[in-house]
């Protein structure tokens, strides 16, 4: 990443405005997947988050999280990311994420979640192997079958990330001092993508999952391969 990016809070209605617009840069003006800059603000009153990286003045990346409660223990749900496509693989939305679980950490909110596509092995990766966070929740159709091109007519299902900010495993990845893990107890197999195999992937994937998890596991990495990613599972016992 480059010096010039800085990580902050946003909390103006410009700011706001401008996470509509980056929202738009990076998805596709679809009404479907933009938030109004209201969702931002009710986010950064009611406990929340909403965090921008700039380039100097340019906004070029931005994460939102609104507040949650689950056993009377707070924790967020981190709804969105977003990063400019050409400053990706520039550590930007690594950053996000860090500065993200700073200040989660500094209100005594020790759990963030956040839910990806379980056929989006790059984000796994990302999510699993790089920020430490585990998953033992699939959730077939989240947000319904839509029109939307990024969701490819298919049910929206989507696994659901814990990123236990304080955990030994989460401190170890964020440092960069986790192996790159390569076997488990139980796999699940995500194959290279075609327009021809998605369908089935997905529905493959869907009952793997949900096997696993009701036998009491958690996929903690993902290994690649050369044809395709292997999820890594095991016992919910081992954390």
């Amino acid at each position: 990443m480059t010096s010039q990016v800085q990580i902050r809070k946003c909390g103006t209605l410009d700011d706001f405005h401008r996470c509509v617009e980056l929202q738009k840069a990076v998805w596709g003006e679809s009404d479907l997947e933009t938030e109004p800059y209201v969702t931002f603000v009710v986010a950064s009153q009611t406990g929340g988050q909403v965090l921008g990286a700039f380039d100097g003045d340019a906004m070029i990346g931005f994460t939102m999280a609104v507040a949650g409660v689950r056993n009377k223990t707070p924790y967020l749900h981190s709804h969105m990311t977003g990063v400019l496509p050409k400053y990706r693989d520039r550590k930007v939305g690594r950053a996000l994420k860090l500065f993200q679980r700073e200040e989660a950490l500094s209100r005594d909110i020790r759990l963030i979640e956040w839910t990806f596509d379980p056929l989006e092995t790059r984000n796994a990766h990302f999510n699993l192997n790089r920020l430490g966070a585990i998953v033992r929740t699939y959730i077939p159709n989240f947000y319904g079958v839509t029109t939307s091109p990024l969701h490819r007519g298919l049910p929206t299902d989507r696994l659901l990330a814990e990123w236990h900010l304080d955990s030994k495993r989460v401190i170890t990845a964020i440092n960069g001092m986790a192996p790159d893990p390569s076997t488990a107890p139980a796999t699940i197999y995500v194959p290279q993508l075609t327009v021809e195999n998605t369908a089935a992937a997905q529905a493959k994937v869907r009952a793997e999952f949900q096997h696993w998890f009701s036998k009491n596991y958690a996929s903690t990495a993902i290994h690649f391969g050369p044809e395709g990613a292997d999820y890594l599972l095991q016992p919910w016992s081992d954390f």
